[in-house]
């Protein structure tokens, strides 16, 4: 399995590229900005791009989605409780002092327990969408058990959670998002944060203050 992030945009947000290197399908999260060279690394790479998925409605998180979509016709998956706060590029676009990109329309809606996958049986690998609201209404995790991989948006970073002072966010749901979705899967899970370092879920457990007196 080829497993790849880069940092993208202004607010360096971890885009990350799977690929399956016996279809030479791929799967992108995540696509904020860098549009071009994310292209570029595909075709370097050889893939076809099956699949864009979005963890949350944020201008860092889906500005580049609808360019990526144009650019190798792949669907685009986000939850529709995000739905609101994607209508609200602008308005995103101005607190960042950038220039808006042009709204993404969404494909698919990617809900709990609704699951996608890449590759041929026997070997293939499944994407498990959760529900963890709390930074936005609509904000999922992916949680990819063969790579034994989360990739957690702006839910759960390394010492910290996802902020939720912006229109849609709530403090207690984001918390209580984390302790029953994410925290109950293995303590050696590698979580893909939103931005910055990756961590595990057992490191999180013991370290990150935000989770200790809840």
């Amino acid at each position: 399995m080829i497993f790849e992030s880069y940092q993208v945009g202004m607010l360096a947000c971890n885009c990350t590229l799977i690929g399956d290197e016996q279809t030479r399908e791929a799967i992108i999260i995540d696509p904020g900005d860098g549009i071009a060279g994310i292209h570029r690394r595909l075709t370097q790479l050889g893939l076809t791009l099956k699949q864009i998925l979005i963890t949350h409605a944020h201008i860092d998180h889906v500005g580049g989605a609808l360019r990526l979509k144009k650019l190798t016709g792949a669907p685009i998956y986000m939850n529709e409780n995000d739905l609101e706060l994607l209508a609200m590029m602008e308005e995103q676009a101005a607190w960042l002092g950038v220039e808006a990109p042009e709204r993404t329309t969404i494909d698919s809606a990617a809900r709990e327990g609704g699951s996608l996958t890449l590759g041929q049986a026997p070997a293939q690998t499944t994407f498990h969408f959760l529900d963890t609201p709390g930074h936005t209404q609509g904000s999922i995790s992916i949680w990819i058990p063969s790579e034994n991989k989360l990739i957690a948006g702006d839910t759960l970073f390394r010492d910290s959670i996802g902020r939720t002072d912006l229109p849609g966010g709530d403090s207690r749901q984001i918390l209580s998002s984390i302790h029953t979705k994410l925290l109950k899967l293995p303590e050696t899970a590698v979580v893909v944060p939103g931005h910055g370092r990756n961590t595990t879920i057992g490191r999180e457990k013991e370290r990150n203050p935000f989770l200790q007196s809840f």
